[in-house]
């Protein structure tokens, strides 16, 4: 195992710039070494998506910036170490690391093991701050609003735990939330005796202004903070967050998102959706190290969060001596590996494109959504329009057969789904065309 370097990942590093630095062949293939060199150097060159609506969701279906055919995502998925025979289609709770990350995490894990010295340790800082700086820039954020945490679950809960809330006060939230932006609300208002109520949107819905308005509409004057997922991990509906946030803004009501589902699955410009925070994780679609996950608050917000651990780096005052959003990553002993990991997931992620990468997952999900809607005894669940959807795909046997039928897709098929909100399958770059027919081959089998 070599030792890693110490250069790391520049905080001014964007994609462009990133492509740029890499130039030639031998640097790809070092980063990517079973992709295409050539074919990588062309993604820099590819038509852009189309224009984005004005909720932020695509105004048509992204196949411009599919420039790269089959052949480049069949290199792609020879990236991930896959067990032969089992085709994941999890990404919505799971993702496979590619290589590139796993080596990474590997050589410093046996950096620190090497020396657990203050001193070694301590150089390893800075390639920690680089990962901020670069998660950051991908996110559209500064990096004093970003916060390295440990998942989707702490990040919510630090802002769960930190707002200063009351009797007389109101948490409205989305009824299709995860647990941790949903229970952790109830369990929270239970002891400091705030109220807590849910909204929904009707079922078909296929228009963006609907969904907007059910939100809209179901604000009262003593809603302080709306909660919600931008993608549902029940039934893959897309928000139109762009325009929830902004007018809960002109109201002054906080917003809070979960982004479990759009963290490296959907382009993400977090000054330009506008929300006053955004939770994520790096083991889903961002495909990352594992117990890795991001918070972003707003900065004018960052006063007013308190946060639930104080410890090491926080300083002796009331104050934290750390500035900005680093003062809820006072969390103790951290595992050195999987922040730097996560600068490594940045570099994949720019290496092909984010823009290629949604289009990509939007591509395979749209492969899936019309195979599946031929399906006799089979009701999709996920909305039809594109602009309502992304990499989430939910549909509903229509027996009490459902469960059984998501295990014997693993048993008989080797492709690992969920049963979350019915049959969920999530496509990702490790997956083909070829992975997502042969799905909707097993699936209408079983059904």
């Amino acid at each position: 195992m070599t030792t890693p370097s110490r250069e790391g990942f520049r905080p001014e590093l964007s994609r462009r710039s990133f492509l740029g630095r890499l130039g030639g062949a031998g640097a790809l293939a070092a980063l990517f070494p079973l992709v295409d060199p050539s074919r990588l150097a062309a993604a820099a060159h590819a038509l852009p998506l189309p224009p984005s609506r004005p909720d932020g969701s695509p105004s048509a279906a992204p196949d411009r910036a599919l420039a790269l055919d089959e052949a480049f995502w069949e290199q792609v998925k020879a990236h991930f170490p896959l067990r032969e025979g089992r085709t994941p289609m999890n990404a919505a709770n799971l993702a496979p690391a590619p290589r590139s990350v796993i080596e990474r995490v590997m050589e410093i894990t046996y950096d620190v093991d090497g020396d657990v010295s203050f001193q070694n340790r301590a150089r390893l800082s800075g390639l920690q701050g680089n990962a901020r700086s670069a998660i950051a820039e991908y996110l559209g954020a500064e990096p004093d609003e970003i916060a390295l945490v440990r998942n989707t679950s702490e990040a919510n809960n630090i802002v769960i735990g930190g707002l200063e809330l009351g009797v007389g006060d109101e948490v409205l939230l989305f009824d299709q939330n995860h647990a941790t932006n949903s229970v952790a609300w109830d369990v929270r208002g239970a002891r400091y005796g705030f109220g807590v109520r849910r909204v929904g949107v009707p079922d078909g819905v296929d228009d963006p202004d609907e969904v907007r308005d059910a939100f809209l509409n179901a604000l009262r004057p003593e809603t302080r903070v709306l909660a919600f997922s931008d993608i549902s991990n029940v039934s893959g509906l897309r928000l139109p967050v762009r325009d929830i946030c902004g007018a809960c803004r002109e109201r002054g009501v906080y917003t809070h998102v979960d982004g479990a589902q759009s963290f490296g699955a959907v382009e993400v410009d977090l000054h330009e959706l506008g929300c006053d925070s955004y939770a994520s994780s790096s083991h889903k679609w961002f495909m990352g190290p594992k117990e890795g996950g991001v918070l972003y608050v707003r900065a004018e917000r960052i006063p007013e969060i308190w946060p639930h651990i104080v410890g090491v780096g926080w300083g002796s005052d009331v104050e934290p001596s750390a500035a900005g959003a680093r003062k809820f990553e006072t969390l103790g002993q951290r595992n050195d590996a999987t922040l730097v990991g996560m600068g490594a997931a940045v570099e994949l992620h720019y290496s092909i494109g984010p823009d290629r990468i949604e289009a990509r997952i939007h591509e395979l999900a749209s492969h899936l959504v019309e195979g599946l809607r031929g399906i006799r005894g089979l009701r999709l669940v996920t909305p039809a329009a594109q602009a309502l959807r992304a990499g989430v795909v939910v549909a509903r046997v229509e027996t009490d057969a459902g469960r059984r039928v998501y295990e014997r897709l693993y048993e008989e098929h080797g492709i690992a789904g969920a049963a979350t909100g019915g049959l969920r399958l999530c496509p990702h770059i490790y997956n083909t065309r070829e992975d997502v027919e042969r799905a909707v081959e097993a699936v209408a089998r079983l059904v």
